[in-house]
């Protein structure tokens, strides 16, 4: 039976060793989409659209695939969204609202079939309560890592986990950028289980 090779729609280093860990080979490739949030957007709205939309742009330039688009915003108690900073100023600056706060993550997860059109999507929750930080910490945890390119300005698989106080949720995987247990969940019904995938008796296609 002909297997619809993966690929993952996205440059991010992160979602890539994640992948990695379902044992299924896959490819990957950067989208070009914009980013900026619809007026009014939820935060869970946003996080679902930017996946899908990572995901289709990619439909022409791979037909025969399933594609995976995920993306991930953050939101404070007030509803506010978090972007990836971009820049040492805007990261210090989110970092001093988020803290001593309880910040909501959501991972928006996507996956395409390019030949017949079909799409599943999922968004993922998942709290992180912030610990009350000095500026002298936040000044420091930004020199050492520089996630400038990650929602809410921290990296979970790194020192990150100093900034926290407790973290909430099923599938901590989502907080660095892909849910596995959802994506898992989306291959098997699908037909393909990285289980019995990976096995090493599995017949070869």
């Amino acid at each position: 039976m002909r297997q619809n090779p993966l690929l993952l729609a996205s440059s991010s280093p992160y979602r890539k060793v994640l992948l990695e860990r379902l044992g299924l080979p896959f490819s990957c490739a950067s989208p070009d989409i914009d980013e900026t949030p619809v007026h009014g957007e939820t935060g869970e709205a946003l996080a679902t659209r930017l996946a899908e939309t990572k995901a289709r742009a990619l439909t022409e330039r791979f037909p025969g695939h399933w594609i995976i688009g995920s993306d991930q915003v953050a939101c404070l108690p007030d509803g506010s969204i978090l972007n990836k900073p971009g820049n040492h100023t805007q990261a210090r600056y989110q970092l001093r609202q988020s803290s001593g706060h309880r910040v909501l993550f959501l991972t928006g997860l996507a996956l395409l079939d390019t030949d017949s059109g079909k799409l599943e999507h999922h968004c993922e929750p998942y709290t992180v309560h912030f610990r009350q930080l000095t500026d002298a910490e936040i000044e420091a945890y930004l020199r050492r890592e520089q996630p400038y390119d990650c929602a809410g300005s921290f990296k979970m698989e790194g020192l990150g986990i100093t900034l926290f106080e407790a973290l909430e949720g099923r599938d901590p995987n989502s907080l660095v950028g892909l849910p596995l247990i959802a994506l898992n969940d989306m291959l098997r019904r699908w037909g393909r289980n990285p289980l019995l995938e990976n096995r090493p008796d599995a017949p070869r296609v």
